[in-house]
């Protein structure tokens, strides 16, 4: 059975208010059903002050999505460290540690939008030793212990539930990343693909005398929608992913790598390209691929669509793949 994940970014581009509000609803309402029917993890993300609604508190989201189901993961993936306060992002992730029993993963990236830090008043310069720190500060957070931190003396409390700390990956598509993961002895979250940066990452555990491991995206990890009709649906809602599509490659530069990642600059290009597929039940089963992701509401496709794709997911899909 492979892994199943619904994507949540919350993208509604010209959304009012009132819409989004309607939008972060039914979000949680769908994590609530894909936990009834099986689905595996729930995944959210982080971006800031981005004019299309891209969600920015991806731990708030986390708590209320945690809150909503009892069984499945909730995956951050990734919250922007640098940009956080590591005493208040230990405190954060601890509380949800708690009240979830365990439930929430953590991939820690240092992102890739310079505009990001610039509105929060963080040197993009220091990002590598900004997310170093963060990183540290965390692991001896949640000890519980007295620690030195910026010249004083302080303690984290409450201690998490999960032993020995909450499940926090280091993710990224450089060397720098992968040797950071390495040197702290935590698992290593590839953005893409890259079976040469996985091997470096093992030779960096050898080097450091760490422990760790690796969750890589596979060769094909698509973005996926359910529906009876691919080509109506591809008629009346391509422009929602290509907005999408369009909106993330935006944002990144030729050395940043991505599964996910579109060069298309048309709705027929990114049918054409893969990155985003739409699918009828059926088609989706013989995809054969090891992580199944939903991604129901992209780029502000309208709330019943979504639903459709979803229940066309857990109704038609997971019962195949199950038999």
């Amino acid at each position: 059975m492979p892994v199943t994940v619904v994507r949540f970014n919350l993208v509604a581009p010209g959304a009012s208010p009132a819409e989004l509000g309607a939008r972060y609803r039914a979000a949680l309402e769908m994590a609530a059903y894909a936990d009834e029917h099986g689905v595996t993890t729930v995944q959210t993300e982080e971006h800031h002050g981005v004019e299309n609604n891209w969600l920015p508190s991806p731990f708030v989201f986390a708590g209320a999505v945690l809150g909503a189901t009892r069984r499945l993961a909730v995956t951050v993936s990734a919250v922007i460290g640098p940009l956080h306060d590591p005493l208040r992002l230990a405190e954060d992730i601890a509380v949800l540690d708690l009240l979830s029993g365990g439930r929430l993963l953590t991939v820690a990236g240092i992102g890739y939008r310079r505009e990001e830090y610039d509105r929060a008043g963080v040197d993009w310069t220091r990002r590598g030793r900004l997310q170093d720190e963060l990183l540290e500060t965390v692991l001896k957070a949640w000890t519980g212990e007295e620690f030195e931190y910026r010249g004083r003396t302080v303690r984290v409390t409450p201690r998490p539930a999960s032993d020995p700390h909450p499940l926090l990956l280091v993710g990224g598509s450089s060397k720098a990343a992968a040797r950071r993961a390495a040197r702290l002895g935590l698992p290593f979250f590839p953005s893409a693909h890259l079976p040469e940066l996985e091997t470096y990452y093992k030779e960096r555990l050898v080097e450091y005398g760490t422990q760790g491991w690796t969750m890589m995206p596979g060769a094909e990890t698509p973005l996926l929608h359910i529906a009876e009709d691919p080509d109506r649906a591809w008629a009346e809602y391509g422009g929602h992913f290509l907005h999408e599509a369009r909106t993330y490659a935006s944002w990144q530069s030729g050395e940043i790598r991505s599964a996910v990642r579109s060069g298309a600059a048309t709705v027929e290009e990114l049918r054409a390209e893969g990155v985003y597929r739409i699918l009828t039940p059926d088609e989706c089963v013989a995809q054969d691929l090891d992580n199944l992701v939903l991604h129901p509401l992209a780029g502000g496709m309208p709330l019943e669509e979504g639903w459709r794709s979803l229940r066309l997911f857990t109704e038609r899909v997971l019962p195949a793949l199950a038999d």
